[in-house]
């Protein structure tokens, strides 16, 4: 039977194990989003997982939805990320960069004054961001005009050619967790009526637009798809999430990507469990789940068959030894909640490795 210690062959990408390392919004890139020494340090300690996705990552100047996380935007960032790669490679890890435009999950004063935009336009409701001026409601999104549509794909391509200069050895494509990608996916806040609105064909278009342009450049094998049908994170749903995901898992089959990550609420959640289940009938390819696994549930998932791969996020922030500990059958540290998003290295890169569990 499969196991988490087990290496896996995923598109182009050859994985030492199948402990992967999330995608986890630090904010230590600062207000320049330009990678630094303190992010390598982070990235480079976690380097024993199978591959580390890295923090959501800006393809544009004026995308911006967290104060501090890394861009891939111009030649200062690429040069940074460098850094970053250099210190996983050197240690013997993979690393992607997740590729992200947040569409209206932003706000103008985190990006010059530049409204957001998105598929529709209507805010996100009932949530508030944290901008340099505190907490402030959402704002009302520009709906993105259809001859503006190819700036965005072009802009998703141009990012990931910077990511074969900064030495990732992938990129991931984030079209969860209610961000630009999804905002076209998910039919709550998709309410076009052009061929990028209606139906699913016309919804998943942007995303699928997208693929085909990065794996131009990039080439297919090297691309990783996130999707989060049932999250219902930044005020997002969709009323037939099972024939969305039926269709997305085909579309991908057929363009052979390199993995297919299903981020879930919980895996524990039966709707969830259920969905799962469909993505794996339809996804032959390498299927990555993310959603509250422990130690003994990624074994047992690996064991079925029902994935190729477990994504950990918040034990990685704790234990950079994660796989290690895994490995020894070792308590786990504490996440300390409060430092998340603080600058600085603490609750950053002062996590305690245990004893024989170092690099």
């Amino acid at each position: 039977m499969t196991n988490l210690f087990e290496p896996l062959r995923a598109g182009d990408l050859n994985l030492n194990n199948r402990v992967v390392m999330a995608a986890l919004t630090r904010a230590r890139a600062g207000r320049t989003h330009i990678p630094n020494v303190l992010m390598a340090e982070y990235y480079s300690a976690r380097a024993r997982a199978g591959l580390i996705i890295t923090e959501a990552t800006m393809i544009a100047s004026d995308g911006c939805a967290f104060t501090g996380e890394g861009g891939l935007f111009d030649e200062a960032c690429v040069k940074g990320w460098r850094t970053v790669t250099d210190a996983v490679h050197q240690r013997g890890g993979k690393i992607l960069v997740q590729l992200w435009h947040p569409g209206r999950a932003a706000h103008s004063l985190l990006n010059n004054g530049v409204q957001p935009i998105s598929s529709t336009d209507r805010a996100i409701r009932n949530d508030t961001i944290h901008t340099p001026d505190g907490a402030k409601p959402y704002e009302i999104p520009r709906r993105l005009d259809i001859s503006e549509i190819p700036g965005i794909i072009a802009q998703f391509r141009a990012a990931a050619a910077r990511s074969s200069f900064a030495g990732f050895d992938g990129v991931q494509l984030h079209a969860a967790h209610g961000y630009l990608l999804d905002q076209f996916l998910r039919d709550s806040v998709n309410d076009r009526i052009d061929a990028y609105g209606g139906s699913i064909e016309n919804r998943a278009r942007l995303l699928l637009e997208v693929v085909d342009a990065v794996g131009a450049e990039i080439g297919l094998g090297r691309i990783s798809v996130r999707i989060s049908p049932l999250v219902s994170f930044n005020d997002i749903s969709d009323s037939n999430a099972t024939e969305l995901v039926r269709y997305l898992a085909h579309q991908l089959t057929k363009r052979q990507i390199a993995f297919l990550e299903l981020r879930q609420s919980d895996f524990r959640d039966p709707a969830e469990h259920a969905l799962a289940q469909v993505t794996r009938q339809n996804f032959p390819g390498a299927l990555f789940v993310n959603g509250a696994y422990d130690f003994e549930s990624s074994q047992a998932v690996l064991a079925t068959g029902s994935a190729d791969a477990v994504v950990f996020g918040r034990p990685f922030i704790a234990n950079p030894d994660l796989v290690a500990r895994f490995s020894a059958n070792r308590p786990l540290n504490a996440m300390d909640p409060k430092t998340l998003y603080t600058p600085g290295p603490a609750g950053y890169t002062d996590y305690p490795l245990w004893t024989g569990g170092a690099e």
